[in-house]
């Protein structure tokens, strides 16, 4: 899209519009397919592993990038201790539907960077816009590879025509509810490639 700056002209005294300017396309394709798909790639990878992920939503695939800004004063030197933080993502990261930027000037009492400011700001946003169109989850996206201190999601192991002995077995890290009776498992909830957090109670239903 050929980018513009006045929307339209329009007389002072009555706001009858005298000009409009409406968005103008100068090229059908500006990179090719298999570039798009790569920087989509690298972009979730972004905020799977990287720099933005803060900006991480279980069981969702959003990409993104940070920035970090210094600013430069009137005297043409760089300002100390003062930066535009930045997050800019979309989601979903292999269809891109919904894009967010969010930037702050000059935050105080927090660490500059744009990871560390802008990007959870992001995804609470991104979790909004999930619960108001109930968007489905989507659990093929990148690994998530978790540091020491943040919270770990696992994968709801599958258990159902298993033997109680044997589903508890393979359910080990979980807390285990029983309801119904047998030695059989014929369902489970949540079900059984759920991304949910590491220890949480697993209910199985027993025949």
């Amino acid at each position: 899209m050929q980018p513009y700056i006045v929307k339209a002209i329009s007389e002072p005294e009555t706001s009858v519009i005298i000009d409009e300017f409406l968005p103008t396309i100068k090229k059908e394709k500006v990179i090719s397919e298999e570039t798009s798909e790569l920087v989509k790639y690298v972009l979730e990878s972004v905020v799977a592993n990287g720099s933005g992920r803060n900006a991480y939503i279980e069981n969702y695939r959003v990409g993104g990038k940070t920035g970090t800004a210094q600013k430069v004063g009137s005297d043409g030197k760089y300002m100390v201790g003062n930066y535009v933080l930045s997050f800019i993502g979309f989601m979903p990261a292999d269809d891109p539907e919904y894009v967010i930027y969010i930037a702050i000037d000059n935050a105080k009492g927090v660490t500059q960077y744009g990871g560390t400011v802008a990007a959870p700001i992001a995804g609470s946003i991104l979790k909004t816009i999930i619960n108001l169109y109930d968007i489905e989850e989507d659990n093929t996206g990148l690994p998530r590879e978790y540091l020491w201190y943040e919270q770990k999601y696992v994968t709801v192991p599958d258990v159902v025509n298993m033997t109680k002995k044997e589903a508890i077995k393979s359910l080990s890290g979980f807390t285990i509810e029983y309801s119904g009776s047998g030695d059989k498992v014929i369902s489970t909830s949540p079900s059984a490639g759920a991304r949910v957090k590491e220890g949480s109670i697993i209910k199985i239903m027993l025949n």
